[in-house]
């Protein structure tokens, strides 16, 4: 069967957003090969070139860019309308994609979705490990997940966690080495694990408060990663000080695996929201979604 001009205008689309042929094909669900078929085709029939070609990359040009601008928020409108369709089923389904980091996985969606997937079976959900700022929207994710501190003005964000701060550890027998910091200037003197942000591509400066006086430190050392995990676990294994979330490192804290220091340095960070945007009618999926995450202490749904 030939294929009509929305498909091939679905197909223009998907590779325009992705900037990809392989990551689009794979999204629609058929092969590169037949994406390019139908964007050539598309191509023909305008009499225009709508995306740029090279080994490395895929960019529309500015009539394929002009396209995406003009036509691509029907296509996304059309979307949202047939995802709303399933309030007519009898339960809740679709998929779910956010953007969150390592440590929100393992503190706030692991023990969630225990429950969650056993209760809404035809539910998925896909979750994206960026650990740095993400154009949610860009990326076609749903919803985010951030500090409350850097949630953008245009987002509705939904509180998932309590507020929580920072605990810099390192194992005792890394202290008989060296002796403890009293204050975060001492830092400088130690072997630190440092943190790349993804977005930035800068190292994250680690960030302390006392008494009305705000330090941000930027130390060294011999290991850098770009998640939090790792950090914790070179910790563990005695390779400095790692800057962590104290829900991360409390067990070991509590067993003696760690030692922390400046704690009184330590402030408290507003804590980890769901961000998604307000113009979009959330579909059923979502909605259940966002009430089984949404933190049951202090304050409810917000502008962000």
């Amino acid at each position: 069967m030939a294929r009509s001009p929305i498909d091939d205008m679905q197909a223009f689309l998907a590779v325009a957003r992705e900037q990809s042929f392989t990551r689009a094909a794979a999204k629609l669900g058929v092969t590169p090969s037949a994406l390019s078929h139908s964007v050539k085709g598309l191509e023909a029939r305008l009499g225009l070139r709508l995306l740029s070609r090279t080994t490395r990359s895929v960019s529309p040009t500015e009539a394929g860019q002009r396209l995406v601008n003009s036509v691509g928020p029907h296509f996304e409108q059309i979307e949202a309308e047939i995802a709303a369709l399933s309030e007519l089923r009898d339960r809740p389904a679709g998929t779910i994609r956010v953007s969150c980091g390592d440590s929100v996985v393992a503190s706030v969606f692991r023990p969630m979705l225990r429950t969650f997937l056993r209760q809404y079976p035809d539910i998925t959900v896909e979750l994206a490990i960026q650990n740095g700022f993400v154009d949610i929207v860009e990326q076609r994710l749903d919803a985010g997940v951030r500090l409350g501190e850097a949630l953008s003005k245009d987002m509705i964000a939904v509180r998932i966690g309590p507020d929580w701060r920072f605990s810099v550890v390192a194992t005792p027998e890394y202290f008989e080495r060296r002796p403890p910091p009293l204050t975060p200037h001492e830092l400088t003197r130690h072997q630190c694990i440092n943190l790349r942000l993804t977005s930035a591509g800068s190292l994250y400066a680690w960030e302390f408060r006392k008494d009305g006086r705000e330090l941000n430190v930027r130390v060294e050392g011999q290991l850098i990663f770009n998640s939090i995990l790792p950090v914790l676990d070179a910790a563990l294994d005695g390779h400095g000080l790692g800057n962590v979330p104290e829900f991360m490192a409390r067990r070991y804290i509590e067993s003696g695996e760690l030692v922390e220091v400046l704690a009184d340095w330590s402030p408290l960070w507003q804590g980890f929201h769901l961000y998604y945007p307000n113009r979009r009618q959330p579909s059923p999926a979502f909605t259940a979604f966002v009430e089984t995450l949404r933190y049951r202490g202090q304050m409810s749904e917000t502008p962000g």
